[in-house]
């Protein structure tokens, strides 16, 4: 009860405060802009910073998948340059696991458009990308929902399974550097020295769908916007007060170059089942073009939900 009063009188703070009495803090010699509630109400700011800023919740949400049966409606539209639908997929699909192992039946699918070659292989990199978080092949063993100690890797890799995961580094690791992709891997790190000359970083408290959390916030100053030292164009984060477990993150990416120029967004937002964070929807829309490949603009929604151990 005692909880829930504090809560209560913090959120109610946070909207009676005007917005205009910000104040900027230096942590480690970089500026931080804090809400006034977080200041009034003596949050161990400093503290709470550095784990937003090593947080791996985010990928844990989505190694929980591998433990757990979950059905999905998956809808995935590959578009042309003028926005219409070329080839698209939407399909209802239901992951199995049983005794350490996880299968999926598909359950309903609707196709158009050359979606699959002729062995129903994708003829996209966007699906690909999405199959690997949400569709199981065959019947895999031996998974676990471990990420401490757990690296995502480029030393093993080549082609076209190496710029795979470079993509779910820049999934999972929104605003780390990654290394590898020429022209923007350095420019990626948002929490290096260069990265606070370019960007805000503010803290807040707001209530998330009835749930006071911490909001975080990364968006480029004002005078930067149009450098081409910018690649994220922002990125949200809701972090639960008292888990700080990422509740929903938003952001959007975009550059150009002379070899490559993307331009994406995703929204992601977690549920919880058994004491475990999951993705419960997912929203992307991405127009990119790299070198030697043809140029994808993609959009796909993916809702997961009846969850089972």
């Amino acid at each position: 009860m005692k909880c829930a009063i504090v809560v209560a009188c913090l959120l109610l703070s946070a909207h009676a405060f005007p917005q205009n009495k910000d104040t900027t803090v230096i942590i480690d010699e970089h500026r931080f802009t804090l809400s006034e509630v977080i200041v009034r109400n003596n949050f161990n700011y400093k503290t709470l910073l550095t784990q937003i800023k090593e947080d791996t919740t985010f990928y844990k949400a989505f190694r929980n998948l591998r433990i757990l049966g979950f059905t999905s409606f998956n809808d995935i539209q590959m578009k042309d340059k003028k926005g219409a639908v070329k080839a698209s997929l939407f399909s209802k699909t239901r992951q199995n696991h049983v005794d350490g192992c996880r299968t999926m039946d598909v359950l309903e699918e609707k196709v158009f458009g050359d979606f699959y070659d002729k062995k129903k292989d994708f003829n996209y990199i966007t699906p690909e990308l999405y199959a690997g978080l949400f569709f199981t092949k065959g019947k895999i063993c031996g998974e676990n929902n471990i990420v401490k100690g757990r690296t995502m890797t480029l030393s093993d890799k080549s082609g076209m399974e190496k710029h795979k995961e470079q993509l779910k580094m820049l999934f999972f690791n929104p605003g780390k550097k990654i290394p590898g992709i020429p022209l923007i891997g350095n420019k990626l790190d948002l929490y290096d020295e260069s990265a606070h000359k370019l960007y805000d970083y503010k803290l807040d408290v707001v209530e998330f769908h009835g749930t006071p959390t911490y909001l975080f916030s990364i968006t480029p100053k004002e005078e930067n916007t149009k450098s081409d030292r910018i690649v994220v164009d922002q990125m949200v984060t809701w972090f639960d007060m008292k888990t700080l477990e990422v509740l929903a993150r938003n952001y959007s990416l975009s550059y150009k170059a002379g070899v490559y120029d993307f331009d994406v967004s995703m929204e992601v937002e977690m549920t919880k089942f058994q004491g475990l964070t999951v993705p419960k929807i997912l929203r992307y829309r991405g127009d990119w073009d790299v070198i030697f490949k043809k140029r994808e603009r993609g959009v796909f929604t993916a809702t997961l939900f009846d969850f089972k151990r």
